[in-house]
Formats: C-alpha cells, sequence, structure tokens
C-alpha cells in the first residue's frame, strides 16, 4: 500500500492565500512572509502531491487537481478556526467565504447574514448565479447561491426558489421603440440594460421572441442597473423591488403576465462544521 500525503499546514494554507489574494506577492503579504517563501512552499506542495496544482496564469488558477487540494485547504482552514474558537472563543472569527449573486446581494442576503455578523467574518464573492457554482467546484467558496440543481461533487444543495423578474422599459422609450408593440423585429433594434457580459438573463427572455436584442448598455450593479432602465438608457428585466410608479416616465411592462422565473439553489460543503451549519440556517430562515 503506498504511503499517502503528508500535508502541510502552512502550504495549504499559501495555496488559499495564492488563488484567494489573486497573485504570489498579494498572498506574500496577506501570510506576512516573502514572495520567494510563497513559491517555495507551493513547490514543496506540488512536490508532495505529486502533480502540478496551479496555473501561473494571472491571476492563478487551480488545475483540476489543484481544485481538490485547495478544498481540503479550506475545509482544514475551517476546521482549524472552529476548534480555535472552541479554545480561545473571544480570540478569533471564522472565515466563511461564500459566491452569491448580485441580485440577492442586494436585496435579501445581507439580512440573512446580518443576525451572524458579530461571529463569522464573511469574504462575500460576487459573481452571476450561472457561475457561482465554478467557485464550489474549484474549491475557492465553502457556499454559494447558484442556478446549479445537481450537487457540485462534495457539497449538498437545497432548492431556494424561483426568483421572478418582468422586463419593463420608460412610457417615452416605449413610443420611440416599440410604437406598434413588442415584437422580434423590434426587440432587435431596441437598446437593453444589462448587468455585465456574463449576464443572460435579459438573453433567456429574448429567446422566446427568436431575437438576438439590440445595442446594450453594461451596467454592472443591482441598484445601478434599475436606475438605467428608469432613466431611459434601455428596457430590462427588473425585481419586483426594483420597479417604482413614483417616476416622471412610468415603467410599462413589456410582457405582462408574462416575465422570466429564476430558480435559485443553496449549496454548501458536505464536511460537518457547525458554522456551514449555522450560516445554511440562516440562509434558508431568510429565503423563507
Amino acid at each position: 500500500m503506498s504511503e499517502g500525503v503528508d500535508w502541510d499546514l502552512a502550504q495549504l494554507r499559501t495555496l488559499t492565500a495564492v488563488v484567494a489574494e489573486g497573485s504570489f506577492e498579494a498572498a506574500a503579504r496577506t501570510l506576512h512572509v516573502t514572495p520567494s517563501a510563497v513559491s517555495q512552499r507551493l513547490r514543496a506542495l506540488e512536490t508532495a502531491a505529486g502533480r502540478p496544482l496551479l496555473v501561473r496564469s494571472r491571476p492563478p488558477r487551480p488545475t483540476e487537481a489543484g481544485q481538490a487540494v485547495l478544498r481540503l485547504a479550506r475545509e482544514v482552514d475551517l476546521l482549524a478556526a472552529e476548534t480555535e474558537r472552541a479554545v480561545r472563543p473571544a480570540d478569533a472569527l471564522t472565515v466563511l467565504p461564500v459566491a452569491v449573486n448580485a441580485d440577492s446581494l442586494a436585496t435579501w442576503f445581507l439580512p440573512a447574514l446580518a443576525p451572524l455578523a458579530g461571529e463569522f467574518c464573511f469574504d462575500l464573492r460576487r459573481e452571476d448565479q450561472e457561475r457561482t457554482h465554478e467557485l464550489l467546484r474549484e474549491g475557492s467558496v465553502v457556499a454559494a447561491v447558484t442556478t446549479e440543481a445537481d450537487p457540485v461533487p462534495g457539497c449538498r444543495a437545497t432548492r431556494l426558489g424561483a426568483v421572478h423578474y418582468q422586463p419593463f422599459a420608460t412610457a417615452g422609450f416605449v413610443r420611440r421603440w416599440f410604437p406598434d408593440g413588442v415584437d422580434t423585429a423590434a426587440l432587435a433594434r431596441a437598446p437593453l440594460v444589462v448587468f455585465d457580459r456574463d449576464d443572460d438573463l435579459q438573453d433567456s427572455w429574448l429567446r422566446r421572441y427568436g431575437s438576438p436584442g439590440g445595442p446594450r448598455h453594461h451596467v454592472p450593479a443591482t441598484a445601478d442597473h434599475g436606475q438605467a432602465v428608469r432613466l431611459g438608457f434601455g428596457w430590462g428585466l427588473l425585481l419586483p423591488e426594483q420597479v417604482t410608479t413614483e417616476l416622471q416616465d412610468p415603467l410599462v411592462d413589456l410582457d405582462p403576465g408574462g416575465g422570466l422565473d429564476v430558480d435559485l439553489h443553496w449549496q454548501r460543503w458536505k464536511v460537518g462544521s457547525p458554522s456551514l451549519d449555522r450560516l445554511s440556517a440562516a440562509v434558508l430562515a431568510a429565503w423563507r
């Protein structure tokens, strides 16, 4: 029987720091060591693992094997932090890296975490809901709000429910761009507002009309995205709380009785952890 790898805690933490900080230099500052020491630790870790763990790109990213080791490193960090809290409860706050989409972050997610803010430090990674599970897969976060229903390996998934979006535009915008109603040809000409280049929300709705959509404004913040629609930059899919009647140029629903539902799921590591259990309970309670 071959011997198992004798994992070194300092080396595992170095791998975590490089991926989290995005460079060897930034990781060195976080760990209070030299960049040379970071390189030496990673080489030693890769030697112990017997294969490359990082692609030396900008920023560095874990290989497939690196993703497995990074998950181990995160789990060790989490369990070590929980042990420290048990031994010295006043001295340490457990850091919980979590991936969440922008709309959830701007609406219900922060209030869900607020009761735990005095006991944990949250490292929130904002990513499109279609991509948050990728951060789970590579081991960068311990939990995520995602559209992915199938559990990432090593995780368990719980369905939260559907978020409803409705396409809106100002009355003035509708008069100019949809004078004869909303149809495929008009949608191909009318400007629209999207969150960023990874945002597929408007495209999902457009596919029902077989239209690629018109010119695009990219506005990468939930509040500002809604503001751009309300100011007449273009049409866009909005959450109910982004729609207001107190506008000089009122909003018009482009798809009465329609819109788009997006199913969200909560995925977390399976590792037994009181911290993760409390985080999940808070998230699920807030959603309900």
